[in-house]
């Protein structure tokens, strides 16, 4: 009767693969485009709006994509899985 071997070498465990937790509140701000540009909305668009000529609001309604590259590279570490994200139609 032959017995089956079982190896007797060192077993590779799996190691976990982190997930990075996302700040929810950049995720809601910004958006990636297509080819890949961090875009954001102007603020201050909620408040007043009465008073706000037609230009102005109007000029709320584009996006700005960031330019800074210092900030771009915040935005990715706060929000990594940014471009994975649905975005609202504009």
């Amino acid at each position: 009767m032959a017995r089956k071997s079982k190896k007797r070498g060192k077993s590779k465990k799996k190691t976990p693969k982190y997930k990075l937790k996302t700040h929810k509140a950049t995720a809601k701000r910004f958006r990636m485009t297509g080819s890949g540009k961090i875009v954001r909305t102007k603020g201050r668009q909620g408040h007043f709006r009465r008073r706000k000529s037609k230009r102005a609001k109007r000029q709320f309604t584009r996006m700005l994509s960031v330019s800074a590259a210092g900030h771009r590279k915040t935005i990715r570490r706060l929000a990594p899985y940014l471009n994975k994200y649905a975005t609202k139609g504009n």
